[in-house]
């Protein structure tokens, strides 16, 4: 691709106190990022500076005030700067309000280029829990900043990694509320969501495979009866409004089924279900799209590693795929807006 044509992603450059901004610069003096798209971040020059420092980098650290005025080429930094947080502020390693506030303006601002137009999607380093709840931010992570941000109810979580897609059902719940969660109403608007979500990313063919939740998908109800009382009920409901949909397809062999082409994506019915398939396989190149909103974003799938924030240690190798699969979904993305 030409300069020209290059998807711009807005990456916002995380809790201060965490690896983000470590990863940030290591993946921006790649090649590989800048082949693949024009990137924007959204933070502090300072601190990114210092992230530099420790990983033994010298990249040109820019500040911009709009992506207009960045010079996109490897070992180029630019820079939006936005938050009041500054290096030597806070701790490395350490929760801490400022940091979660600082993280949430980060976002707020990459959310703002790319509703705006001025950027084709969004890519996420990493945010701390504790941080946003220390800082008075009411979001438990990233997917609840963006539903806010983009007013979007119930937005569309979907791992890659491999060809392997697969969305969930619900998310950070706890496993009893999960299973309450499977039910045939809630199957069926997924089962739609998520077909509409693939036509917006550009995958327009295959089935969409709903995995069971008990083992064996609950042998015909001989050991829990969701796959016969909710399952079996949403996809006949699908299949005859037109959906392409199967199951339910039993956990123990969807995904692999689903990584050798049989079914375009799974539909995980709860959260770790779908995690454990995806990061076993690659956990680095574990990529999460949250779809269903007016913008696309994408997310490296780990936290902000506390215990080597700082040392200069942190892998790239996720922000640089979060970045790739962003700008390989975004001209898409965009004309189906």
């Amino acid at each position: 691709m030409t300069e020209e044509t290059r998807p711009l992603i807005a990456v916002p450059m995380g809790d201060p106190a965490g690896i983000g901004p470590e990863i940030v610069v290591k993946a921006l003096c790649g090649e590989e990022t800048a082949r693949a798209a024009r990137v924007v971040v959204t933070g502090d020059a300072g601190i990114l500076r210092a992230a530099a420092g420790y990983c033994g980098l010298s990249p040109e650290i820019r500040e911009i005030q709009a992506p207009g005025e960045g010079r996109f080429a490897p070992g180029v930094i630019n820079v939006i700067p936005c938050g009041a947080l500054r290096a030597g502020m806070f701790e490395m390693g350490r929760v801490s309000g400022d940091c979660g506030r600082a993280a949430y303006a980060y976002i707020e601002r990459a959310v703002s280029l790319a509703l705006a137009g001025e950027a084709d999607a969004v890519a996420t380093t990493t945010i701390n829990k504790e941080s946003l709840r220390a800082g008075g931010v009411p979001f438990i992570g990233h997917t609840e900043i963006f539903a806010h941000l983009c007013g979007v109810a119930d937005p569309l979580t979907l791992f890659e990694v491999r060809g392997l897609r697969v969305f969930f059902l619900s998310r950070h719940v706890s496993l009893r509320e999960s299973c309450d969660l499977v039910t045939e109403e809630r199957l069926v608007d997924y089962g739609r969501r998520c077909t509409e979500a693939l036509r917006r990313l550009g995958v327009t063919g295959g089935t969409l495979a709903i995995a069971g939740l008990n083992p064996h998908s609950g042998e015909h109800g001989l050991f829990g009866d969701e796959e016969v009382r909710a399952v079996e009920p949403a996809v006949r409901r699908l299949r005859a409004e037109g959906y392409d949909v199967a199951g339910p397809i039993s956990a123990d062999s969807v995904f692999h089924q689903a990584l050798c082409g049989r079914y375009c994506a799974v539909l995980s019915l709860y959260h770790d279900q779908g995690h454990i398939a995806t990061k076993t396989l690659d956990f680095e190149r574990t990529i999460s799209v949250t779809a269903g909103m007016p913008i696309l974003r994408t997310s490296v799938d780990h936290g902000t590693a506390f215990d080597i924030a700082g040392t200069g240690r942190a892998s790239a190798v996720s922000l640089i795929e979060a970045i790739r699969v962003a700008a390989k979904y975004a001209p898409f993305y965009r004309r189906t807006a």
